[in-house]
């Protein structure tokens, strides 16, 4: 059997050096002292490529739990919280809101584009009496990008915590935690960061633990409590026993990271070229601006089915992309080119084999996709 060639949106292709960082012998995570140093030494490294002083801490399970744990440990009954939805994960902040006791407001904007600042700045002129505010850096689902260095400052203005979901685009987009003042930075161990799913990272800004801190009430959580990780390098204890394997891992993807001076500049290159590819073709791309580089979405094509579509990559060229979910299920096939998927050649075949499927489905092309995407980075 040929080896799947993976270009989703996440999980991403896993980098070899990885894979064998995840084998190496382990020791007890919960006894041995020079796992604390290593732990923190990883959370370090996190917090450099973040540009950020403030905490880092990596939790036990894939990015929705940085998600719904930073609900649950900010959110207290009654809280009014901004949630500034423009994509399926932008509204889906709603229900951890809520989950916890809180006041979710949407705040909505075109889907199709980025989150509009003149529609943030004129409602929070007139109401701004909210304890954080949510917003998702690239909504996956359609990839639409959110520019942070401005929605986040404009929130600080009026005194609220800023919540983001970077879980796909962190290390492939731009992100300043702290000169675009980011109390709580999210990101998953599976996208750009190009290690297995299971893993969260979180930086927590001294005043969203304050806000922690100075509830009426307790987090109605042990787990998706935030706060159980405040002192554990001091005090040698993690709330649980901390998967070492994955962490290892998550540590040689980092250094990955920090080696690869040319990452932001990587998938600028390789998500323009795709998304010109696309627009010379009789494609259409989903969204009108606001383009992520690491996801690109385009419309399926009328008449044709998206699971058909994606069951003949698989099958016939070995080539695995995605469609979407819930309001755009059956709606949009989307290319991943993030992390180890952001490979010239990788991205080249997918094109090539997506130009291939569609045409035996009747679709006509007059150039090539992989050509003008070749071309596009010359």
């Amino acid at each position: 059997m040929k080896e799947m060639l993976i270009i989703t949106p996440g999980p991403t292709r896993v980098a070899e050096n990885v894979r064998l960082a995840r084998a190496k012998v382990t020791t007890n995570p919960d006894i041995d002292l020079e796992f604390y140093d290593f732990y923190k030494r990883t959370c370090d490294k996190l917090a450099q490529f973040l540009k950020t002083k403030n905490d880092l801490r990596i939790l036990a399970g894939e990015g929705i739990l940085g998600l719904e744990a930073t609900c649950a440990s900010l959110t207290e009954s009654g809280d009014r919280v901004l949630v500034l939805d423009n994509g399926i994960f932008g509204h889906g902040f709603a229900e951890f809101v809520e989950l916890y006791g809180g006041q979710a407001l949407l705040l909505q904007s075109s889907e199709k584009e980025a989150f509009d600042i003149e529609i943030l700045e004129k409602f929070l002129e007139k109401d701004h009496d909210f304890k954080y505010a949510t917003i998702v850096h690239c909504d996956t689902p359609s990839g639409v990008l959110n520019d942070l260095s401005k929605i986040c400052p404009l929130l600080k203005k009026y005194g609220i915590l800023t919540v983001v979901d970077s879980v796909a685009a962190m290390g492939g987009e731009d992100l300043q935690v702290d000169n675009w003042q980011i109390d709580i930075a999210l990101g998953g161990s599976q996208k750009v960061l190009s290690a297995p799913p299971g893993l969260t990272i979180v930086s927590i800004s001294p005043l969203a633990y304050q806000a922690m801190e100075n509830r009426q009430s307790p987090i109605a959580s042990f787990y998706c409590n935030l706060l159980t990780f405040k002192d554990y390098y001091e005090k040698k204890w993690f709330p649980y026993t901390m998967p070492i394997s994955d962490i290892y891992g998550l540590d040689q993807a980092v250094d990955n990271i920090l080696f690869d001076q040319e990452i932001l500049k990587r998938h600028a290159m390789i998500g323009k070229a795709t998304r010109k590819a696309i627009k010379n073709s009789p494609l259409e791309l989903y969204l009108q601006n606001g383009y992520s580089n690491t996801v690109s979405v385009i419309k399926v094509p009328n008449g044709l089915n998206d699971q058909e579509l994606l069951r003949k990559m698989r099958q016939d060229y070995q080539v695995m992309i995605t469609g979407s979910f819930d309001r755009l299920a059956g709606k949009v096939l989307r290319i991943g080119h993030m992390g180890e998927n952001a490979r010239t050649s990788k991205v080249a075949y997918s094109l090539y084999a997506l130009q291939k499927v569609l045409e035996e489905s009747g679709l006509k092309f007059e150039t090539s996709l992989q050509e003008d995407f070749l071309q596009a980075l010359k």
